[in-house]
């Protein structure tokens, strides 16, 4: 391997130094979540690496990007970089979040007049492939919560009611794993059925509790007694529940109704979202109570309703085609 020149290093470090004034901004400014400004570094570290080989050489400056760059790094994460460290091919999805990373950057660099305009901002986001979200029958979902009540109730142990408990408020609110993991237990008002939810951006919204959750969050909530922590679902050790261990509760209960679809804590949001569809809700409320910035972004449980109804009729309708 050849030794970096003086030169080289000095760049690699500028560089560096303008990264980190935007991540900097990420969280201080536009108040981006932890996990958001971490994947940003990732992103920006992938697209400095595919940089270096891509000019064959380490001193250059994020000033002289330009769009072809930008269309190169693209096309080796869709089709698979040739490079010293390997890149798989990835989803169309991925790549979008990955263009959003470095978009954010040079946005940031031309604010602050380091560069005199950002070669990404004319560059095509890639059209996501339409993937169907998971979901529950209405009949699944039903079964998977009185069972869970049932159990919980028989055992009555803080960590079997906590887990009905998780179960009741994914499907009542719809809310994201991040959501409920920085749930605090002043953010659950049973008495008047509201969950204070803090989602992206940190945006707050008001989603309605049904009243099986709030049901299973009172025995949760009685059983669990006092505590230091502000958190509405606790740990054995009394601290907050972890990401991880919410989601091992959740799959470990959906595991009985997945009929071998892997399941996860965001299935009971889709369940949530697509439940409230089939039963006549308007698009703009749902988009209310999921948290969506836009309104395309909840349109895809439509999609999920209709393909739906197109295979019962397909099935049961005479002339269907089943």
């Amino acid at each position: 391997m050849t030794r970096t020149s003086a030169p080289a290093d000095a760049r690699a470090r500028a560089r560096s130094a303008w990264v980190d004034d935007f991540l900097r901004y990420a969280r201080a400014e536009r108040r981006l979540s932890p996990r958001t400004v971490s994947a940003y570094r990732r992103d920006l570290d992938q697209f400095e690496t595919f940089m270096n080989e891509h000019r064959g050489r380490d001193d250059w400056g994020w000033a002289e990007v330009d769009r072809v760059d930008i269309r190169s790094f693209m096309g080796a994460l869709e089709l698979g970089g040739r490079t010293r460290r390997p890149m798989r091919p990835l989803k169309r999805s991925s790549i979008a979040r990955k263009l959003a990373a470095v978009r954010a950057f040079f946005a940031f660099l031309q604010r602050t007049d380091r560069v005199e305009s950002s070669p990404a901002l004319l560059i095509r986001t890639p059209r996501k492939d339409r993937t169907l979200p998971s979901f529950l029958s209405e009949e699944d979902a039903r079964e998977l919560l009185d069972s869970a009540g049932e159990a919980a109730r028989r055992d009555g142990s803080a960590v079997a009611l906590r887990r009905w408990a998780l179960l009741e408020l994914l499907y009542s609110c719809g809310l994201r794993l991040a959501e409920v993991h920085g749930l605090d237990v002043t953010a659950v008002d049973r008495h008047t059925g509201q969950v204070r939810a803090l989602g992206k951006g940190g945006k707050e919204r008001v989603v309605p509790l049904g009243r099986r959750a709030s049901e299973a969050l009172g025995a949760y909530f009685g059983e669990r007694g006092e505590s230091a922590s502000r958190a509405a679902f606790l740990s054995v050790r009394g601290t907050r529940l972890s990401r991880r261990q919410i989601q091992r509760d959740v799959t470990a209960q959906l595991a009985r109704v997945a009929d071998g679809e892997r399941l996860t804590t965001h299935s009971l949001r889709h369940s949530f979202a697509t439940h409230l569809l089939d039963r006549g809700a308007d698009l703009v409320s749902v988009k209310e109570m999921l948290g969506h910035a836009s309104l395309s972004t909840t349109r895809v449980y439509t999609h999920t309703s209709v393909d739906r109804l197109k295979r019962v009729h397909s099935r049961a309708h005479p002339r269907g085609g089943g």
